[in-house]
């Protein structure tokens, strides 16, 4: 059965169209004011990169903060059962799956059975999201794609107090005048999101193993600062963004229910 999931996030699109578990092709188009737009330049994106016309889709089903705007959808799911789904499809062992975007951040906890049984959401401050980084990234003035790496360079442990994006920014420009070294502030930054996160996490309860999934996972600064605070490694697929279109797209196909 081929079937499609449709991630609309405040950031970006996330479209995958698999059949019987297997990805046959995927699409990712930046969010906009219009949804329709990228909602459909994402599916077209995933149908291209499958060899597949519109009509070879038997079901869709939408996940993400946009859900409602898919009109094509015959179902939707909440982003925590997606990411759930997505994430034990990969991960049969995982038992904590933490999902950081753009926006916000949540932490699920699953039984054995792959069932939801708590989770918790990081969504009224970015500092516990990739928005976060993105404004201290322009506060140190380096290119986002480097914070994370420049972080790793860092042995030193620089504390950062304000726990909120607007005033953490004040803090790194602080830091700046200081003569602090730029690598120990990004380092400072991963720190202060990691812990954010972290402690969202422990309020759900940390169970091995965990799953780390969303387009942060792909900044290895703060994959080293969560590391560091759970004191154990995490699981991360290699296309992190998609977990949660994927979770839709299997439990459309009613692989993951």
């Amino acid at each position: 059965m081929i079937t499609t999931g449709i991630d609309v996030g405040a950031k970006n699109v996330k479209v995958i169209i698999q059949e019987d578990g297997k990805i046959l092709g995927k699409g990712l188009v930046m969010a906009g004011l219009d949804a329709q737009a990228p909602i459909q330049g994402a599916f077209d994106t995933a149908l291209k990169d499958a060899g597949l016309a519109r009509d070879a889709i038997e079901k869709i089903f939408a996940t993400g903060a946009g859900r409602k705007e898919v009109a094509d959808a015959d179902d939707s799911y909440t982003e925590v059962g997606a990411d759930a789904a997505g994430a034990l499809y990969l991960y049969p062992e995982a038992r904590t799956v933490i999902d950081v975007g753009a926006e916000e951040g949540r932490a699920i906890r699953v039984d054995e059975r792959g069932k939801v049984v708590d989770f918790a959401i990081n969504e009224r401050c970015a500092a516990g999201a990739g928005a976060f980084t993105e404004a201290m990234a322009r506060a140190l003035e380096v290119p986002l794609e480097e914070l994370g790496p420049l972080s790793l360079t860092s042995t030193k442990s620089v504390p950062m107090n304000a726990q909120c994006a607007v005033f953490a920014e004040s803090e790194v420009v602080s830091l700046i005048h200081a003569k602090t070294e730029k690598r120990d502030i990004a380092r400072a930054v991963h720190d202060a999101m990691s812990t954010r996160i972290t402690s969202m996490a422990r309020r759900v309860g940390v169970v091995p193993e965990v799953a780390l999934i969303g387009g942060v996972a792909r900044n290895p600064g703060f994959v080293d600062s969560l590391q560091r605070d759970l004191e154990l490694a995490v699981l991360i697929p290699e296309d992190p963004e998609y977990i949660s279109a994927l979770g839709a797209a299997i439990l459309a196909a009613g692989i993951g229910k």
